[in-house]
């Protein structure tokens, strides 16, 4: 004999997984294609905002890096996505949005709870190695640790000093960082402008510390 409520309960299983996969799809498609028309209607519909994509990266990070600003907007103002998710490289959105120079989306993040110190790596490591003048200052205003140390123990005046610009360097000393401090190999803020043949930022920096020090000392 037939077990019809059996029947019927795997034709609705079958039936979800089969509604949950055509989502799943389409929204990864519509993230890389921008298309919020799309992903708002997955969400209204139940669809869950931190789902992650088969290489396990959540969408709010596919979308700033894409980038898919409209979308990325959409699913931060999510009450339920988590803005604080990580990638394997333990990025967050709020660091791909600085090294980006995403001001507006850095500014929404931060107003929805997104650390600003997280540890390691920090967005404002990230903003200063490409010199986004706009997202320095932005985290800074919002009590972004000037002399946080990576995992190597380099800081974002390190970054700017290899990788920024000279107004980038400037920013950070005139906010106060320590162009004393080294990292892990014992390299400074100078050695690291140095090796990077970055001569405007290196006399950038001597010129501040000489200022700091006096002349019978330098």
């Amino acid at each position: 004999m037939f077990n019809f409520k059996y029947i019927f309960y795997l034709i609705v299983l079958y039936s979800y997984s089969f509604c949950h996969a055509g989502s799943y799809d389409d929204f990864f498609t519509a993230i890389k294609h921008n298309d919020t028309h799309t992903v708002i209607g997955l969400l209204n519909r139940g669809f869950d905002a931190n789902t992650l994509n088969p290489a396990g990266e959540h969408g709010l990070l596919l979308a700033i890096r894409e980038p898919s600003l409209e979308v990325a907007t959409v699913l931060i103002n999510w009450p339920k996505t988590k803005v604080e998710t990580r990638n394997r490289q333990d990025e967050s959105p709020l660091m791909l949005a600085a090294i980006n120079g995403l001001t507006e989306i850095c500014q929404q993040l931060i107003s929805k709870g997104a650390d600003v110190n997280k540890p390691g790596w920090t967005p404002l490591h990230y903003a200063a190695t490409h010199g986004h003048l706009a997202v320095m200052n932005l985290l800074l205003e919002n009590y972004a640790y000037i002399d946080a140390v990576s995992p190597n123990g380099s800081t974002p005046l390190m970054m700017a000093a290899s990788y920024g610009t000279p107004m980038a360097v400037k920013l950070l000393l005139e906010a106060g960082a320590d162009p004393m401090l080294r990292n892990d190999l014992g390299l400074s803020a100078i050695d690291f402008a140095q090796r990077a043949n970055r001569a405007e930022s290196a006399e950038i920096i001597s010129a501040f510390v000489r200022a700091r020090q006096p002349k019978e000392k330098w």
